[in-house]
């Protein structure tokens, strides 16, 4: 069922908000519901005219579509020529979000888990071509950009349903095919160890900065504006911001004014705690957390995967010598003790780390005859997708157009938009 929300205009668009009933599981289309919500956002020049869509897929899993606060970025490349719908992917923003409260109506840990089993790229796939036939038609196709992990959507998309597809276009979010997690993070932990090389090449006094607060975090029970108790480990994963272009300086500028004198002597800053606190959304977005190792996974269970390899890089153990390095976008089941709102779901994660049932999620052979236009670019850095896996997998994708390039970093799209799509545009056009 899809009812038509509220419209709004302003700099420019005209956004429409729209919700959508749809099946928690299609294998049981008569079963349970859930509902998805989505955003048209259209130019207001061409309010009344008739465009080609464009399905946006944000990156994560477990975060929302973005809200335009104006005609800017790629936003307004895409809608120069492009109707535009930002999906809240299942579960995110205002599609029957999932959180401790919401899991909360659940009466045991199992039956959470097979609850979110459903709240893969398979499943996402389902819900944006139900919305497909409904809003655009079943005999319409509309274009797809995907960022990040809305690549690895895309890719799925092109595996499973790709007669809804008239284009595609993917920002450093090619998914390894095969890779188990395990490889996954084998490969990211060493561009992890190469982003720390470079941030203590670039601010080197921050090698003494950093161990003086891990210092202070071993000494002292140090808490969180919320309560939760900074540990080093949990200190460490601020690294996640590694991988974008200005990560390097949020951290720094973070840590350069962690420590103030206070009655008691020299102390962690309010300021530095809330922004560590502010810097981490794990328990905001809790499917970022439970469900980042099993994306990697088909037909077989995680196991804790990153907890597991990074045995394999002493250089992340906080007690040896030299600078203490900074994790990246890895999920530790401590993290499901440490953090006060992923606690309801500690048995949860644990139950879903073991899990081998999931689907697999690509399919090579329909990948290899592929008929759909797609443009991608790889960032040549990328902490989070690992490049050579993208590259292997863009061999697998028949007709796919690859751009490399070192110019960007992860968040490129968001950087330079404007410019990225409209490159990717005319790649698979064959206008370059």
């Amino acid at each position: 069922m899809h009812t038509q929300l509220s419209v709004h205009r302003h700099s420019g668009m005209v956004m429409t908000n729209h919700e959508f009933t749809l099946p928690l599981d299609y294998a049981r289309a008569d079963g349970e519901k859930i509902s998805v919500f989505a955003r048209e956002v259209v130019a207001a020049e061409h309010e009344g005219a008739a465009r080609p869509w464009l399905l946006f897929l944000q990156g994560g899993p477990g975060f929302g579509a973005p809200r335009p606060m104006d005609k800017g970025g790629w936003l307004k490349r895409a809608l120069q020529e492009y109707r535009v719908l930002l999906l809240d992917q299942r579960g995110t923003g205002l599609s029957s979000p999932v959180n401790w409260q919401t899991l909360a109506r659940f009466a045991t840990a199992s039956e959470q888990a097979d609850y979110l089993m459903h709240f893969r790229a398979d499943s996402i796939v389902q819900d944006a071509e139900a919305i497909r036939c409904q809003l655009v038609g079943a005999d319409e196709r509309w274009s797809v950009l995907g960022q990040s992990y809305g690549g690895f959507c895309i890719t799925h998309y092109l595996s499973a349903a790709a007669d809804g597809l008239a284009a595609a276009f993917i920002t450093g979010g090619l998914p390894p095919l095969e890779r188990t997690a395990d490889e996954v993070y084998r490969a990211t932990y060493q561009r992890v160890m190469a982003k720390n090389q470079r941030y203590y090449a670039r601010y080197p006094e921050d090698v003494e900065r950093v161990r003086q607060i891990v210092d202070q975090l071993v000494n002292s029970d140090v808490r969180l504006p919320n309560g939760d108790q900074l540990t080093p480990r949990r200190f460490q994963q601020l690294g996640l911001a590694f991988g974008a272009s200005d990560g390097f300086e949020q951290i720094h500028y973070l840590v350069e004014e962690a420590f103030i004198n206070g009655r008691d002597g020299r102390q962690l800053s309010y300021s530095f705690l809330h922004g560590v606190e502010s810097a981490q959304d794990f328990d905001t977005n809790p499917i970022f957390a439970i469900l980042h190792e099993a994306i990697y996974c088909q037909q077989s269970a995680s196991h804790w995967a990153a907890a597991r390899v990074r045995s394999e890089y002493p250089q992340f153990d906080w007690t040896a010598q030299g600078p203490i390095y900074f994790t990246g976008e890895m999920i530790y089941p401590w993290m499901f003790a440490e953090y006060r709102e992923l606690r309801p779901l500690q048995a949860t994660a644990e139950i879903l780390a073991a899990e081998e049932r999931w689907p697999r999620l690509y399919d090579v052979a329909t990948l290899r005859a592929n008929r759909v236009p797609c443009a991608a670019a790889v960032y040549y850095d990328d902490m989070y997708v690992e490049r050579t896996f993208s590259e292997e997998t863009a061999q697998n994708i028949a007709g796919l157009k690859l751009w490399i390039t070192n110019a960007y970093e992860h968040n490129g799209l968001r950087a330079d938009g404007e410019a990225i799509l409209d490159r990717l545009i005319k790649m698979a056009r064959g206008m370059i």
